[in-house]
Parts: C-alpha cells; structure tokens; sequence
C-alpha cells in the first residue's frame, strides 16, 4: 500500500465565496511521486508536468490534480462528494501501484475525444430529450465521460455503433 491517509481541506474560492461549489486539498501521508506516471496511464491524465511532478485529469466537469504529496479537486457539491471522490482516489492510487508492473507508464497527455467528431455522428436536431439544451453540449458532456451514446434517444442504430467504436479509443473515469 502506498497511500495510507490524507488529511482533507474543504474551502469556497476565494475568488467568489458566494459560488455554490467548494473546493478541496487533500494533504497526504505518502509521497506518491513515483505513481504518478502510472497513474497518468490508468486515469488517462490531460496534463502531466516532470518538476514539480503532477498529473490532472477530468472527472465529470471537475479538475482533479495529483501532486506528489497532495491532491486538488475543484467544483465539488459537498464534503460528502469530497470524500467519495477522494477514498475512489485513493484505491486507485494503491491499485495502479500494486501493478505498476503491467502498466506501462506515460509522460505525457493522454487524447481526448473531440467534440466535433461526437457531433458528426448525432442526430443534430436538439431536441433536448437527452436532458441538454443542444447536440453541442450533450457532445461536450460525451467527451468528458459524463454521458454516454444510449443517453440519446434519436440517434441511429449505426451512428451510435460507429460513435461507440471511437470513444472505445479514448479512457473514461467513473467514480464507483
């Protein structure tokens, strides 16, 4: 086991106080530097830095980036969220270590599905009966992993097929 423990911080920006969302600073117990490659791997990271070392990555809208011996979350509803975000972490964290053997590492950003490409293959209509207000966002929402082909009712049988074969190229998160 690599991480043993944190000690959390939950804060609104100090940029807007009055924002709904609240922020969180997890202080951990272990340096987990040398994970983080692997983690960048695993967890399909959009940005990785050598010095200091970090990785970031997307989480249905959220901004979560892993420090040597912290982590940052950004947009959370509650401490409750916090904490569900932050022990899904820390499994992974100790599940990507226990098999750093398998994984090869990556230096790197990790591609990402493109909106546009999403876009081609929807019906195009904004109908709103996915729950969003156009195509575009939906797609959007498909690019991050909060929203899935099946979540649109007008799309065609291939058209779902061929999208569900690109987005099959790109890693996805979900918090158990």
């Amino acid at each position: 086991m690599l991480l043993t423990g944190y000690r959390k911080e939950i804060f609104r920006p100090k940029c807007n106080p009055s924002f709904q969302s609240v922020h969180c600073f997890a202080y951990l117990n272990e340096d987990i530097r040398e994970v983080l490659p692997y983690l960048n791997t695993v967890l399909g990271g959009t940005g990785y830095t050598h010095d200091p070392p970090s990785v970031t990555f997307q989480l249905h809208g959220r901004l979560i980036t892993l420090h040597s011996n912290k982590i940052a979350i950004n947009a959370l509803r509650d401490e409750g969220e916090a904490d569900k975000v932050l022990e899904w972490l820390k499994i992974q964290i100790n599940e990507t270590w226990e098999k750093r053997n398998q994984i090869e590492p990556t230096f790197g950003v990790a591609p990402r599905p493109q909106i546009l490409e999403i876009l081609k293959l929807l019906p195009k209509t904004n109908c709103r009966k996915c729950g969003q207000p156009t195509c575009t966002v939906f797609s959007s929402l498909v690019a991050q992993g909060a929203k899935v082909p099946d979540d649109c009712p007008n799309i065609e049988s291939m058209a779902k097929g061929k999208l569900e074969t690109y987005l099959s190229h790109f890693t996805f998160l979900v918090v158990q």
